[in-house]
């Protein structure tokens, strides 16, 4: 196995389909993204992350929320079909970033990692479990949704992704949790000062 799946598999996927998930018109896709944004509360943020921000459905969605927006993406056919999609939009960036590696210099409000650290396997995970949390902005929250049911292409399951956020971000507060059938959402917050920005 090896630690991620590889930028060749994601380039592949939207090769052959340019909404592979169906994040447009998949009914369990727009009411994961109406739980995701109810998880946030009344917030709006300073400057937020979206890791794995794919052809930019739920950036979309998320922009009115934030003063600026990062999504990030592997897939180079992704980020264009995100950057079409949001162009106009004030405050959002869309880039194409090779993730743990490539992570965004700074700090955020926001992180947003949704259907993406399954991708990576135990030790990736893991080791980049402290950057995810160093890139957090006092007050700031590291919002994470995965797909819970089995497969067999991705390193990880949604539960296990979750289980070792839970027992690695010994510097957050676990403020929400929410288990459905498909997906398993959580937010962490930082300590100091959780409402800055409410």
């Amino acid at each position: 196995m090896t630690a991620k799946l590889e930028r060749a598999y994601f380039e592949d996927l939207y090769r052959l389909d340019d909404d592979p998930w169906r994040f447009e018109t998949s009914e369990y896709e727009q009411e994961k993204y109406r739980r995701t944004l109810a998880a946030l509360g009344d917030r709006c943020f300073p400057r937020a992350l979206e890791l794995g921000c794919s052809i930019g459905v739920f950036t979309q969605m998320l922009a009115p929320r934030c003063h600026e927006l990062l999504g990030v993406d592997v897939s180079e056919q992704a980020v264009a079909t995100a950057r079409d999609r949001l162009t106009g939009t004030p405050g959002v960036r869309i880039e194409r970033r090779e993730l743990p590696e490539e992570m965004p210099a700074g700090t955020f409000d926001l992180v947003v990692a949704a259907e993406v650290l399954y991708y990576w396997d135990r030790d990736l995970l893991v080791g980049a479990i402290g950057a995810l949390e160093a890139a957090l902005a006092p007050g700031g929250s590291l919002l994470a949704v995965h797909w819970r049911p089995q497969t067999r292409t991705y390193p990880l399951l949604g539960d296990e992704v979750h289980d070792l956020l839970r027992g690695h971000l010994s510097g957050l507060d676990h403020a929400v949790t929410l288990t459905e059938e498909q997906y398993r959402l959580d937010r962490f917050d930082s300590p100091r000062g959780v409402e800055a920005g409410a």
